[in-house]
C-alpha cells in the first residue's frame, strides 16, 4: 500500500505537532511555507516544495497550518486541485467565507476538515459522552476556563485583522465545547478586558463570553492570554439537572509529552496529557474518514458554527449588547 501524500503548507509553532502526527502516520510528507520550510523538513525528513503548485502536485491531502487570513485562499486553491483539505481552526476570519470554503469542498467532492482538535482530549470526549448518556441530566451551566502564556509579541495572533484575537483564535476550541456539548446556540455577550477597538490586541488579555443556548442552558467560557511562564491551564465545570461533571488539567499529573517547540512559539499550546497526541489521534480520524467515507468527529458546518459564534462575540465587544444568532443548521456530510 502506497503512503499517504500529504501536503504541508505552513511551518510556524502549529506546525510541529502536525508533522509529529504526519509522521506517527507514516506519511509521505511535503512541505511549503513562506519561511521555516526547509528546517522543518530537515527536522522531520520531509521533502520541500518550491511553490505551491508543486506542493499541489505532490500531495493528495492538503493540511493547513498557517495565519487565520490565509485559510480561505488556499483551502479554495487545494480544492480546485483536487486535494482533501485539513485546516487549523477557525476555519476562516468569517462565517461568509468559511461558508464558501464548505461550498467549494461539497461541489467538488473533496473532503474538509476543520481541525478543532480538543474534540480529541481524552477527557472532553469523555465529558461529552457522559453528558449524552444522561449522566448529569439536561445540561444547566457549562463554565469552560482556558489560558496560558500569550503567543509571542508583536505576532499575527494579536492583530484581530489578521484573524488574530483571543476569542477568534484561542477560546475558539471552548465555544466549540459548548456546542459540542449543549447544542444550538441564540444569544452571545462577550466582554474582556482591553478595549474592543483597539486593532491590536494586548499581550496580556482575559475575554468572557456568555453564551444562551436554544435549549435554555447558559455556557460561560473565559480564555486568558498571560504573562510569559503563565503555566497552561484548561478546565470545564458542568452542571445539570441531575448532578455535575469536571476536569481540570492542574488537579492531577498525569505522564505527559512536552510538544516540542513550545517555547519557541510562544508557550500557547497545551500540554498533552496522555500517550497519544490528540493532534495525531485527529489526523489519523480525518484519515479513517477518508477512507471509509463516514463522517469525522468535526464536519465542515462544525467550522462555520464555531466562527459564527466568534463572530458574534466580536460583534458583541464592540457594540456592548448581546447579539441573538441563527446557526447554521447542523447537517452530516453523507447527508448531501
Amino acid at each position: 500500500m502506497k503512503p499517504l501524500r500529504v501536503g504541508l503548507i505552513g511551518a510556524g509553532g502549529i506546525s510541529r505537532v502536525h508533522a509529529d502526527g504526519w509522521r506517527a502516520l507514516d506519511a509521505d510528507v511535503t512541505v511549503f511555507s513562506q519561511e521555516g520550510a526547509e528546517a522543518l523538513a530537515a527536522e522531520y525528513g520531509f521533502a520541500v516544495a518550491p511553490d505551491l503548485e508543486a506542493l499541489l502536485a505532490a500531495c493528495d491531502l492538503v493540511d493547513i497550518v498557517t495565519s487565520t487570513t490565509s485559510h480561505g485562499p488556499l483551502a479554495h486553491a487545494a480544492i480546485r486541485a483536487g486535494k482533501h483539505v485539513i485546516c487549523e481552526k477557525p476555519l476562516a476570519g468569517t462565517a461568509a467565507e468559511a461558508r464558501e470554503i464548505v461550498t467549494a469542498a461539497r461541489d467538488a467532492g473533496v473532503r474538509l476538515f476543520p481541525a478543532h482538535v480538543v474534540r480529541f482530549f481524552p477527557d472532553y470526549v469523555a465529558l461529552r459522552e457522559q453528558v449524552v448518556a444522561g449522566r448529569i441530566g439536561e445540561p444547566a451551566v457549562l463554565r469552560f476556563l482556558r489560558g496560558g502564556e500569550a503567543p509571542r509579541t508583536g505576532s499575527w495572533f494579536h492583530v484581530e485583522a489578521e484573524g488574530g484575537g483571543i476569542i477568534r483564535d484561542q477560546m475558539i476550541h471552548d465555544l466549540d465545547q459548548a456546542l459540542w456539548i449543549a447544542g444550538d446556540v441564540v444569544r452571545v455577550y462577550a466582554v474582556r478586558s482591553a478595549p474592543a477597538a483597539d486593532a491590536i490586541a494586548p499581550d496580556a488579555v482575559t475575554a468572557h463570553v456568555v453564551l444562551t443556548h436554544a435549549s435554555g442552558a447558559v455556557s460561560h467560557v473565559q480564555g486568558t492570554w498571560g504573562p510569559p511562564g503563565l503555566q497552561f491551564r484548561t478546565s470545564a465545570d458542568l452542571a445539570g439537572s441531575r448532578g455535575t461533571l469536571s476536569i481540570d488539567s492542574t488537579a492531577y499529573s498525569p505522564s505527559r509529552i512536552e510538544l516540542p517547540g513550545a517555547s519557541a512559539s510562544g508557550g500557547y499550546l497545551p500540554p498533552q496529557t496522555n500517550v497519544l497526541s490528540p493532534y495525531t489521534a485527529e489526523l489519523r480520524a480525518f484519515v479513517a474518514a477518508i477512507a471509509s467515507g463516514e463522517d469525522a468527529a468535526v464536519t465542515p458546518v462544525d467550522g462555520v458554527r464555531a466562527v459564527q459564534l466568534a463572530e458574534a462575540a466580536a460583534a458583541s465587544l464592540i457594540t456592548g449588547q448581546p447579539v441573538e444568532v441563527t446557526l447554521d443548521p447542523i447537517e452530516t456530510e453523507n447527508a448531501r
